[in-house]
């Protein structure tokens, strides 16, 4: 049992007893200790992150030059959001060739230089890998079109015949996640008015975007082709690898029809308690999603990684709930590791995180996995501004200049306390570049300068992702705040980013930046990612409470207007805002020894 002296601080809320209860719920780990169990993970959206050549882009010799930013910060690994050949029509995610690096982010060479530095400075280095579909310009699909119905090479996608009485109505009525229909169709006329634009042939699925049609995983020549592409990066040295849509690559046989909606984000929109079991609706469902067939692919996966030396690790992107469903995909012979999407999608609500954590701890556990955690990503909106968001839709897909805007103060607040309650946490963390310092959605961009695909094809209804895909603020003062050495920068970055640069938070005490550099350097020297979890309960109005002991830290944040008491004789080791006498505000974590 922990022991935490109380003290009275009116009109601050006080422990009610010296002995105040602690409810494990998770063992400190004794023995297993591979290094993605622990990892707090550096997402790099490489277009995004740092220029090398000034042309607005961000690129991998430019990922290079700011390796030395994450290692002052003290992550353990960085995971690259893809950066193989493509047409971009979905910022990379739609590949065309999985074995080159696009021109747009250098070569192959550069790619390899940016391993060896990585490993110079102790970080290792995790690519994505998008195996659901593949780029209209893949050359598989480019011989799928040539070749025609019933041919070997549109084997290799899910090309089916329309319905109606001239096949022109798709072959079900699934929707695509970016908005609209899910099939697209072809011509297959031989005759030379086939130019015209006139489709009468086959239907593709395309889950996503019309450029990004599905492979069809049944098929043994996809299963060995990404075997061989897996070999191809691990024989070159990464880490490991992020595995886009790691639900959604076997769909349900015969492709039935399905009423229900499919979206990029999901989850609840206003503060609840968590279901029993976690769920917070955040899991996409229906008859192209979580089938029991993935599960065959990661356990063919485990064994390619299992040929290699130094814990290679897998990554699952899967949106999928209950927790216990999520679990199996981290069993001991398939991944490593599954973002917690219920976790990410939690109201700021004590309850309700208490309720996820809990169940996402006893999920991993049954299968001896690790738990991940994350609050931002490329695909939603920066927990900045997610967290200022009030009203019932608090996580629509992205943020346009005529939508309600964010309360910005409050949003950061709240942003720095989650993300010291996160990675003070048991397991596994990710950070999305640009949150270490704070960064807020770009609300107010220009809708012509949009550029995800899920702007036009969800009719200009949902302003997308590109809000939280803006080139980072490296230097105040220089064009582009350092972005690159010309000033260019793919999407306009707001105002508010100078405040914000990287040079600026390194030097101020207090700072985004700051406060991340200490609570990682702290997660390390305590062992917190290998260590237990202790609910601590009581607390007066312990409703607005939620308190933890993890190796000895008690993590403790308070969503409640009235202050909460620090114990006597505490120590602060790090705390996400200002403290108010012997008090913790409203709105902030503080971690302190006991």
């Amino acid at each position: 049992m922990t022991h935490i002296d109380s003290t009275v601080a009116s009109p601050a809320l006080e422990l009610t007893s010296t002995n105040p209860a602690a409810t494990v719920i998770h063992p400190a780990s004794e023995s297993a200790r591979e290094w993605w169990r622990t990892a707090v993970i550096y997402q790099v959206y490489p277009r995004s992150f740092a220029d090398g050549n000034g042309d607005g882009i961000g690129d991998i010799p430019g990922i290079t030059s700011r390796l030395d930013h994450l290692v002052e910060l003290g992550v353990d690994a960085v995971w690259l959001s893809p950066f193989y050949r493509s047409p971009q029509a979905d910022a990379g995610y739609d590949v065309a060739d999985y074995r080159d690096v696009d021109p747009l982010f250098g070569t192959l060479a550069d790619f390899e230089e940016l391993l060896a530095q990585a490993r110079s400075r102790g970080l290792r280095v995790i690519a994505d890998l998008v195996p659901n579909h593949t780029s209209d310009d893949h050359e598989w699909f480019k011989d799928a079109l040539a070749a025609g119905p019933g041919s070997p090479e549109r084997a290799r996608y899910l090309f089916r015949e329309g319905k109606g009485a001239a096949g022109e109505l798709p072959p079900n009525n699934w929707k695509s996640i970016f908005g609209g229909p899910a099939w697209t169709r072809v011509s297959d006329r031989t005759s030379p008015l086939a130019s015209d634009g006139v489709t009468d042939g086959e239907w593709y699925l395309h889950m996503f975007d019309t450029r990004q049609p599905d492979l069809d995983w049944e098929h043994p020549e996809v299963r060995a082709e990404f075997e061989d592409v897996l070999r191809f990066w691990l024989d070159r040295g990464v880490d490991g690898f992020r595995i886009d849509v790691a639900h959604g690559m076997v769909k349900a046989p015969g492709l039935p029809d399905w009423d229900g909606d499919t979206s990029m984000v999901e989850g609840a929109t206003e503060a609840h308690e968590a279901a029993e079991d976690g769920s917070t609706g955040a899991g996409n469902s229906g008859p192209m999603f979580d089938q029991d067939g993935v599960h065959d692919i990661y356990r063919a996966w485990h064994k390619v990684l299992a040929e290699y030396t130094g814990d290679r690790a897998l990554v699952a992107e899967a949106w999928v709930e209950p927790l216990s469903r999520l679990a199996r995909y981290v069993r001991s012979d398939e991944m490593h590791q599954a973002f917690n999407f219920s976790y990410l999608t939690t109201a700021w609500d004590a309850a309700a995180l208490r309720g996820v954590v809990t169940a996402s701890l006893e999920a991993s556990d049954e299968v001896g996995a690790p738990t991940t955690w994350v609050l931002s990503n490329h695909d939603v909106i920066r927990h900045a501004s997610r967290m200022g968001l009030t009203g019932a839709a608090v996580r629509p897909n992205g943020i346009g200049t005529n939508d309600p805007q964010p309360d910005a103060e409050l949003g950061l607040r709240r942003a720095r306390a989650a993300s010291l309650q996160m990675l003070g946490l048991p397991g596994s963390a990710y950070v999305y570049q640009g949150e270490e310092l704070g960064l807020p959605e770009h609300t107010d961009l220009d809708d012509d300068l949009r550029q995800d695909p899920a702007w036009w094809r969800s009719g200009y209804t949902e302003a997308g992702r590109d809000g939280c895909r803006v080139p980072l603020p490296w230097e105040a003062d220089k064009p582009g705040y350092g972005f690159g050495p010309t000033g260019k920068s793919w999407l306009p970055q707001p105002d508010s980013y100078k405040a914000c640069a990287a040079d600026v938070q390194r030097s101020t005490e207090g700072s985004t930046f700051a406060m991340y550099r200490s609570a990682l350097a702290l997660r390390k020297a305590n062992d917190l990612g290998l260590g237990s979890l202790a609910w601590v309960d009581d607390f007066a109005g312990a409703d607005s409470v939620l308190a933890f002991v993890n190796n000895g830290v008690l993590v403790l944040t308070n969503f409640g207007e009235t202050p909460v008491a620090l114990p006597a004789g505490a120590e602060v080791l790090v705390a996400s805002g200002p403290l108010t006498g012997a008090g913790v505000p409203q709105d902030t974590t503080v971690w302190l020894t006991v």
